[in-house]
C-alpha cells in the first residue's frame, strides 16, 4: 500500500469501510495463494494485479484532473521506488506460496521497524520512541505466531524452520523493502499527489514484471479453473481496495492509509482457515494479535 497518512479516530463508517477494506486486502493474498497453487506464478500475478490497478487508478487521475507535473526530484525518485515495490510484491507472494498466509503478512507487518531503521540510515533521523517501545511486543508476537520453537507443530525449532524458513525470509525481505519505500516516499515524493504516485509506481511494478517474465519462459497462467478464479479474485480484490483508498476514504474524513488497515493478517487468518484450511494454534493467534495490536497502537500513536 502507497497512501498518503491521516486521521486519527475515524467515524465508525469509516471504520467499517477500513475494516472492509483489511479484509479485501486480505483476500487478495488468500486468493493469491489459490492462483499460485493451480499454476500461475509470482511474477504473472504481480503483472496481472499491478497492470490492471494501474489502469484503474490513472483513470482517476484523469477523471480527478490531477496535475500531471513531476518535479526532477520525482523523476529520479519514482523509478526506484516503482522497481522496490516490484521486489516486495514478488517477496511477499513468494512467501504466500510458501506458508500459511497469514503468517507471512505477520512477518511482513514487521515493516514499520524496517522503516524507522531506513529512516535513520538514510536521513539520520533516530528512530521514534514509540518505535522502540513497539519493536520487542512485535518480535515477541512475530516468535509466537510463527512458533519459532516448533512447540506449537511439535517440529521443533529445526524442522520447524526448515519448513517455514524461506517463506518468512521472503516475508521479511518484503518488510525490509516496503520499509525503504516508506522512507523513500516521505522525505522525497511525499508531495506528490498520492493517486498519481500510486498510478506510477502500479504502472513501473506491471512493466517490470512482464520484463522479467520472458526469462522466466513467458507468464504462466493458471492450469486449473480454481486458479483462473484466483488470478481474478486477487486482481479484483486488490484494485478495489487499493482504488477504494482514494475514492471512498477521503469522503470519509481518512486519507491514505491508517493503522486499522493493519488488521489484516488476522483478516487472512480467518479466511485462510475458512478458505484453504489453515489453521494455527491458540498461542500463534496470541502473537498475531500482539503484532496487531503494537502495530496499530503505533501507527495511532504517531498520527497524534
Amino acid at each position: 500500500m502507497t497512501g498518503a497518512v491521516t486521521a486519527v479516530a475515524p467515524s465508525p463508517r469509516a471504520f467499517v469501510t477500513l475494516l472492509l477494506l483489511a479484509c479485501l486486502f486480505g483476500g487478495n493474498h488468500v486468493a493469491a495463494r489459490i492462483a499460485l497453487d493451480h499454476g500461475t506464478d509470482v511474477v504473472t500475478a504481480v503483472a496481472a494485479r499491478s497492470l490492471v490497478t494501474a489502469l484503474v487508478v490513472a483513470v482517476l487521475v484523469f477523471v480527478n484532473r490531477v496535475p500531471l507535473t513531476l518535479l526532477p526530484r520525482h523523476r529520479r525518485v519514482m523509478p526506484l521506488i516503482g522497481l522496490l515495490v516490484a521486489i516486495q510484491s514478488v517477496c511477499l507472494y513468494g512467501a504466500v506460496a510458501r506458508i500459511p498466509v497469514g503468517l507471512a503478512l505477520l512477518a511482513f507487518n514487521s515493516w514499520p521497524l524496517w522503516t524507522g531503521f531506513w529512516v535513520f540510515v538514510l536521513y539520520r533521523e533516530a528512530p521514534q520512541r514509540q518505535v522502540l517501545l513497539a519493536m520487542p511486543v512485535i518480535l515477541i508476537g512475530l516468535a509466537l505466531a510463527l512458533d519459532v520453537w516448533g512447540a506449537a507443530s511439535g517440529l521443533g525449532a529445526r524442522a520447524q524452520w526448515s519448513a517455514i524458513g524461506p517463506g518468512v525470509a521472503l516475508a521479511v525481505a518484503a518488510a525490509a523493502t516496503f520499509g525503504v519505500v516508506l522512507a523513500l516516499t516521505q522525505h522525497e515524493v511525499a508531495a506528490l499527489d498520492g493517486r498519481l504516485r500510486s498510478a506510477i509506481t502500479m504502472a513501473i511494478v506491471g512493466v517490470l514484471a512482464l520484463m522479467v517474465a520472458p526469462f522466466q519462459g513467458g507468464l504462466n497462467w493458471p492450469n486449473a479453473p480454481a486458479g483462473w478464479w484466483g488470478l481474478a479474485a486477487l486482481t479484483v480484490l486488490y484494485g478495489t481496495a487499493f482504488t477504494s483508498l482514494f475514492v471512498l476514504l477521503p469522503k470519509l474524513g481518512v486519507v491514505g492509509n491508517s493503522p486499522i488497515l493493519n488488521v489484516e493478517p488476522v483478516a487472512a487468518l480467518v479466511l485462510a482457515w475458512a478458505i484453504l484450511g489453515q489453521a494455527i494454534a491458540p498461542v500463534q493467534w496470541v502473537g498475531a494479535l500482539l503484532v496487531v495490536g503494537a502495530v496499530m497502537a503505533l501507527g495511532l500513536r504517531r498520527r497524534r
